[in-house]
């Protein structure tokens, strides 16, 4: 089945398609783009319906979307005659938060015939299994913050916020807003404590899991050691591990503990 990439900024996008046997059709949404892979095939919000025709006259049956993006500016000038019909549906779907934008986009593509799969569907290496994966381990008070986070980002997702906190003997210090993971770990780098506490990071109980997943790599645990973090954990099946191999290593040189916790009932 002829594959298409709809590719964001970040490494996520290479990262799936080094796990595929055949290179899939790699489609860039202008502004947004990958880190380290070549693009096929701009496209912007307002030719969304002239990228739909150029995928079905390329023979693509199937659609995976991976990499960050936000949500572009629309220059109404350029709307072309093959998404015109698309129009009220993308105003909506702009005006909608993060989880209902992200439906609809999956909507327009599955009306129009193609399988949307989601990255960990057609790589799925970049989903760790359940446990502990470096040499260093969580303590019980860790374990009760990061089942104090899960209870913390439910709650979150109910108001479409994000998708990760942060948590030390059981006090949210900071929650994932519009900004993201960095940013948040960013600003508990003057916290004026000793340190310690648990990042955990999961899905939206709701959320369509085909897209937006939440993703750690390198860079996320740098900056949980500047931070002041004692460790990570997230939730199984449910958060993408970027180069894992280079993730854990870091995690054991710098006195990290990476668990992944079983999804809560």
């Amino acid at each position: 089945m002829a594959l298409a990439l709809i590719a964001g900024e970040g490494a996520l996008p290479a990262e799936v398609v080094r796990h595929q046997s055949e290179p899939p059709l790699i489609c860039g949404l202008e502004g947004f783009a990958p880190d380290d892979l070549s693009v096929d095939l701009w496209f912007r919000i307002e030719t969304l319906g002239t990228l739909l025709r150029d995928l079905k006259e390329r023979g693509v049956e199937r659609v995976c979307m991976a990499g960050a993006t936000r949500r572009p500016e629309v220059d109404p000038s350029r709307i072309d005659a093959a998404t015109m019909r698309l129009v009220p549906r993308l105003q909506k779907a702009i005006l909608a938060g993060d989880d209902g934008a992200l439906r609809a986009v999956v909507e327009i593509f599955e009306e129009a015939g193609f399988v949307v799969s989601g990255a960990h569907e057609i790589a799925p290496a970049i989903l760790p299994p359940v446990g502990c994966l470096t040499e260093h381990h969580p303590e019980e008070q860790d374990i009760d913050d990061a089942a104090r986070a899960a209870g913390i980002v439910r709650a979150m997702s109910s108001v479409d916020v994000g998708q990760a906190c942060v948590v030390l003997r059981g006090q949210a210090l900071a929650i994932e807003s519009l900004f993201g993971t960095d940013w948040m770990l960013r600003s508990l780098t003057l916290r004026p404590d000793a340190g310690g506490g648990v990042l955990f990071k999961a899905p939206k109980p709701d959320q369509d899991r085909r897209v937006d997943l939440p993703t750690i790599g390198p860079d996320t645990v740098n900056a949980a050691v500047a931070a002041g973090l004692s460790g990570i954990v997230i939730e199984k099946g449910g958060v993408i591990v970027l180069d894992r191999e280079a993730v854990v290593a870091e995690c054991n040189a710098l006195g990290l503990f990476l668990m992944v916790r079983e999804r809560a009932s």
